[in-house]
């Protein structure tokens, strides 16, 4: 059993009816709905819940970490922010979507500003698996259409060592790399573009497809505790 969490910063959400159409409970639940399978065990957190949903135990549980962030980025707090790099530094996995790119966590975790261009223009995307091999794109097409979704553009200034599995394009002619997979320390990250607030991605069977994948690759991080000293016992004694 993997122990998912689903975190949403739910803010413009139950009360715009041009995200309750697609997404009546949110879109946290809308993951959890369409992800849900018997070997995952999922919760929902909010960042109005009690310390921003995160509580140390409930971190300590949890296997995969889902996050979706918007507008409110800059309320979480920079301590939980650090507590979450420990957590993935230590081996819990990490799913970061759409808008979430930007959260002060995905930064923190490429060491980079995660910018990037966009325009809210609801048009075609079109995205192509790049990396057939790789396990979050088992059981995906080639390639696979989405009628309407905010549209992102490179430059994406993230990590240089990110692994591309999916690219996308756009109908006004922006490519992006959609779908990127990455490894921190013992914890392994993927961050997958679709999932604007106002389009019904989260529910296409390709989407949730990939999400699914992503936590399964994710929980395979190494569960091993990463060590507090670097020098390895053998030197301890030889003034390195």
């Amino acid at each position: 059993m993997i122990n998912v969490t689903v975190w949403n910063e739910c803010r413009r959400q139950l009360d715009n009816p041009a995200v309750t159409g697609f997404y009546p409970q949110g879109i946290h639940q809308a993951v959890i709905d369409g992800i849900a399978a018997a070997d995952l065990h999922l919760t929902a957190a909010l960042l109005d819940d009690a310390e921003c949903g995160l509580p140390q135990d409930l971190l300590n549980q949890t296997d995969v970490l889902v996050w979706w962030g918007h507008i409110a980025h800059h309320e979480v707090p920079d301590e939980l922010v650090y507590r979450i790099r420990d957590r993935v530094w230590n081996g819990m996995g990490l799913v970061v979507l759409h808008s979430g790119h930007y959260s002060k966590i995905f930064q923190l975790l490429n060491g980079t500003s995660c910018r990037l261009h966009w325009r809210e223009a609801n048009e075609k995307e079109r995205i192509w698996c790049i990396d057939p091999t790789h396990p979050v794109a088992e059981g995906l097409p080639e390639t696979f259409t989405l009628k309407h979704e905010e549209t992102y553009g490179e430059p994406f200034m993230i990590a240089p060592d990110g692994h591309t599995v999916f690219q996308s394009w756009f109908k006004g002619g922006e490519t992006f790399r959609s779908g990127v997979a990455l490894q921190r320390e013992n914890g392994r990250i993927f961050y997958f573009q679709p999932g604007h607030e106002s389009c019904p991605s989260l529910l296409d069977e390709n989407v949730l497809k990939i999400i699914g994948n992503a936590v399964r690759w994710c929980a395979g991080s190494s569960k091993k505790p990463y060590p507090e000293m670097c020098i390895p016992k053998a030197f301890e004694n030889d003034g390195v």
